[in-house]
């Protein structure tokens, strides 16, 4: 399955993993004399000098004494120093660390074979492959046989034949270059990777033979960034491939270098400079470009508005004369086409559907109004993920629909005729997560795993009379020496109530002897955001806590889609707070319900999760025993100056706007540190090139935190550098900074 766009990057327990190049900071210049430097912080952290700049948003005055550290320069460059060497002195000193450490190595470098992102292409199977101790994902290959019926693709029961196509390590044996996806051409012989470094998100677009694995023709720079992504879609004749472009040289100013996304049509043996202009002169400012060729070589091209799920959508048919025609406008609330057999769209409405409706209608004088219903709106939401198309499968070679439904956390495939009658599906795992739904010949691949079952990769035959032989499980699930079955790991859902009456998913993961009513420390997680689903998955890293004897939740929030569209709107915007109340809510129940121990609970989250972490720590500072916060967003009234953030504001609002601005300001956790207040242990964690979540956050929310504490706790500031948000981070990155939070965390439950 693909991953997700937004400000995504769930460490420790959800790995989805918001788009490039990283952004142009703020031109060093003198800093004043300080206004004061207040006294060593009292946890022995350097002390951190204000210069206090002031803001006013309609008619608030906001002072911000750490604006400085926004920008680059010998001051902030000594700060981060100052807080690496802190950070490391305390960290390194904890006697959990060195264990955590070697067993979490062991663990991520054990023989764990893992596979995403598959692709079925002439006879071939491709997908992206993780074996440790490979420090990044590989492409490969794997040609498939057909079973003596019907030429039906064999069982994948074996991988013998698997060859590498791309292996980063090859191309950069520092470990830190990665393929941040992939798209094979329509004839098997090429494949086309956006490949970045330094965990960047800045790809360019290198083609590769996928018999020989040697790079051929002409780099195409500037197709993925950290701010609206990017895609790409070949031809049908393979000779060249539309894709998604940002502003080159100076067609654009720098402050817009990462947005202005447009589509253009690039043609093998050609420069690059001379590509064929084809959408986007017209877009809005924050435009998500996503393009889609069929075999007939009719395009496809939907945009979204940022991040916040407003789409609209353009057909070219593939006929002499043709132009772009507009299918759709942002207001229509269609979220997602897909191509369907005999000149037909598939598309997803959320118009007066919260939970999601599918319809179809011809691609020649589409019209809305005339599109045909085939799937209502029901009781579970139709999951709709644009960053993630394999969501939704048209399965032309046996006459079926397969679409993905949320139940509130866990999911599930259900399978329809073209015209929505409902037909026999896979049989699934209880309380899981299901999707990853790829073309196999006749049949159909997808994934599917649990909290304590990794995930598998099934192939499913529509045509089988029989259950035990529809669904079979292949070669391509993960392998790992891990199992929490046999280890004696239990999961239960609960639901906590939130402040306004909401209930909230809960699920709990207790290691082996614990049960209710006799609490354990806990670590808690959770994200409530942009409508990503958090579910059901079986993380390697979870085991080691678990191991220790700490149990975990995983919390399903408002703010996400696990119950639609509605369930999202009501943790975004001017509801952000209801996400913050959720999780405090569910930290209360742990305790309540007899499962965690008082004063032995902890949280971490990442991204939008670090928000999240922030607005805990400030908001209910009493709950928490520590907190491992990643690459987080702690300045609400800020975050839009930096390019991603721009794209953010559909989903958290923007100061211009007065409502939405009192919403920041009365959670932005930045500006709701408070002197002289106990705040827990904070260990912050950031990637020196994160694009999609500017690092500044981190360094002014500890400096705050280290100025204003009335206690000795340690909050501590780690930068990594040569990595970013955590796409494309190296096993070793990853085993560092989990080994800092595991340590950190463990240490203060004991």
């Amino acid at each position: 399955m693909s991953l997700s766009r937004c400000a995504l990057f769930l460490p420790l327990f959800t790995s989805l993993a918001c788009a490039g190049t990283p952004p142009v900071p703020t031109p060093a210049q003198p800093l004043p004399t300080p206004e004061s430097v207040l006294a060593k912080p009292r946890d022995g952290a350097p002390p951190t000098p204000l210069f206090p700049v002031s803001d006013s948003y309609h008619g608030v005055t906001v002072v911000d004494p750490y604006r400085w550290l926004e920008g680059a320069g010998p001051e902030v460059d000594a700060f981060i120093t100052g807080q690496n060497e802190h950070a490391r002195h305390v960290l390194d000193a904890l006697p959990e660390r060195a264990r955590l450490e070697a067993r979490l190595r062991e663990v991520l470098s054990a023989q764990t074979v893992a596979y995403s992102s598959p692709a079925y292409v002439k006879g071939q199977l491709f997908a992206m492959k993780l074996e440790p101790p490979r420090p990044q994902r590989m492409l490969v290959a794997v040609p498939l046989g057909t079973s003596q019926r019907g030429g039906k693709v064999a069982a994948l029961d074996n991988l013998d034949n698997e060859r590498i196509v791309i292996d980063p390590a090859a191309l950069d044996d520092s470990g830190k270059t990665s393929i941040d996806w992939y798209r094979v051409s329509p004839d098997g012989r090429l494949v086309a990777a956006s490949i970045s470094a330094g965990g960047s998100e800045t790809g360019d677009v290198q083609v590769f033979e996928t018999a020989t694995g040697k790079r051929v023709h002409e780099v195409v720079p500037g197709v993925n960034g950290g701010t609206a992504g990017g895609d790409l879609a070949w031809l049908p004749d393979s000779s060249g491939f539309y894709y998604s472009r940002y502003p080159r040289g100076e067609e654009r100013p720098a402050e817009d270098k990462f947005f202005f996304v447009q589509l253009y049509l690039h043609k093998l043996g050609t420069d690059t400079a001379t590509d064929t202009y084809q959408l986007g002169k017209d877009f809005v400012r924050i435009a998500e470009v996503f393009v889609d060729v069929d075999d007939n070589g009719d395009v496809l091209c939907q945009v979204q508005k940022g991040d916040g799920g407003e789409f609209e959508a353009f057909l070219k048919a593939n006929k002499p004369g043709s132009t772009w025609v507009r299918l759709t406008n942002y207001e229509d609330r269609i979220v997602q086409f897909f191509f369907g057999p005999k000149d037909t769209l598939y598309f997803v409405s959320r118009k007066d559907a919260p939970r999601g409706k599918l319809y179809r209608a011809p691609r020649t004088g589409f019209a809305i109004d005339g599109a045909k219903l085939v799937v209502p709106e029901g009781q579970d939401t139709l999951v709709s993920d644009i960053w993630d198309p394999e969501v939704l499968l048209v399965h032309a070679a046996s006459g079926r629909l397969f679409l993905n439904y949320q139940l509130g956390g866990p999911s599930t495939i259900r399978v329809f005729d073209l015209d929505g009658k409902a037909k026999p599906g896979p049989d699934l795992l209880p309380v899981s997560s299901a999707g990853g739904l790829t073309a196999l010949g006749n049949e159909v691949l997808f994934a599917n795993g649990s909290f304590v079952a990794p995930n598998g990769w099934y192939r499913f035959d529509p045509a089988s009379k029989t259950p035990a032989t529809s669904t079979v499980k292949t070669a391509l699930s993960m392998r790992t020496p891990v199992d929490l079955v046999a280890a004696g790991v239990t999961v239960t859902r609960e639901v906590a109530t939130s402040r306004d009456g909401t209930k909230v998913p809960v699920n709990i993961l207790l290691p082996k002897g614990a049960q209710k009513g006799q609490p354990i420390p806990f670590v808690v997680t959770g994200y409530g955001g942009y409508g990503v689903n958090i579910e059901p998955a079986f993380q390697l890293l979870r085991s080691v806590l678990l191991e220790q004897g700490i149990g975990l939740a995983v919390l399903n929030l408002r703010g996400g889609g696990e119950f639609g569209e509605a369930w999202h709107m009501d943790g975004a915007l001017t509801k952000k707070q209801n996400v913050f109340d959720d999780f405090i809510a569910s930290l209360e129940f742990l305790v309540q319900a007899g499962y965690a121990q008082q004063g032995k609970l902890a949280i971490t989250g990442g991204s939008n999760g670090g928000l999240l972490m922030g607005a805990v720590i400030t908001q209910r500072p009493d709950l928490v025993a520590a907190c491992a916060s990643f690459v987080g967003i702690y300045d609400m009234l800020r975050v839009e100056t930096e390019p991603n953030g721009a794209f953010n504001t559909t989903e958290f609002g923007t100061v211009t706007d007065k409502a939405q601005f009192d919403a920041l300001y009365a959670y932005s956790p930045y500006h709701h540190v408070k002197d002289g207040t106990t705040y827990p242990p904070t260990l912050f964690i950031v990637g020196a090139n994160d694009i999609r979540v500017a690092p500044w956050h981190s360094r002014k929310m500890v400096a705050r935190l280290q100025a204003a504490s009335a206690d000795a706790h340690p909050k501590l500031l780690v930068t990594s550098f040569g990595a970013g948000h955590g796409i494309g981070s190296s096993i070793d990155q990853v085993v560092s900074q989990n080994a800092d939070a595991f340590a950190f965390l463990v240490h203060h439950l004991r």
